[in-house]
């Protein structure tokens, strides 16, 4: 099995074309709202955007330097969405080519350095790593379970088999 970096990185490698992809689809659909309070994927792709220029590739480079750095907070701090998403899917595409050039600088030394984040205090780059690869696959996720929300209903005697997406019957 490889180690971390190898595989986080391969996860991460493999997002841009995913939103690429989704981004072909009806921009109605990608920025209908699964249920209210809830991100459409347009929005799923606008946050991950903000967290690779503003989060993870940052936080990354203040683990190896032994630096602190603050929380982030999506609502306050978060990039309204103002493009279209095939342009903010190439501009995703960019933003991580190169936080992949710098996680591939890493070394399996540099998952014990620490630091400490604002509000959940010390962090390892192991941590970090885990919850980079955890975070851009879990939006993704998000992003096609709104996606399906327009097609549940009209699915007759089958939306039962979506039961566990189905936000109107599973209070989601």
């Amino acid at each position: 099995m490889p180690g971390l970096i190898t595989s986080v990185a391969t996860m991460l490698a493999a997002a841009p074309a995913r939103w690429t992809a989704l981004a072909a689809l009806d921009p109605e659909l990608l920025a209908r709202r699964p249920a209210p309070g809830e991100w459409s994927a347009i929005e799923c792709l606008g946050h991950v955007v903000d967290g690779e220029s503003q989060v993870f590739r940052p936080r990354v480079i203040a683990i190896r330097e032994g630096r602190d750095f603050a929380a982030f907070d999506p609502d306050s701090e978060g990039s309204p969405v103002s493009r279209s998403m095939g342009e903010m899917a190439a501009a995703f595409a960019t933003l991580r080519a190169d936080s992949l050039g710098v996680l591939v600088t890493l070394t399996e030394a540099d998952l014990e350095r620490t630091a400490r984040h604002a509000e959940l205090g010390p962090v390892t780059m192991r941590e970090l790593l885990n919850e980079w690869a955890a975070h851009d696959t879990m939006h993704v996720v998000q992003a096609e379970r709104a996606l399906i929300q327009a097609f549940i209903p009209g699915s007759g005697p089958w939306r039962g088999y979506f039961a566990d997406h189905d936000v109107e019957t599973s209070g989601a």
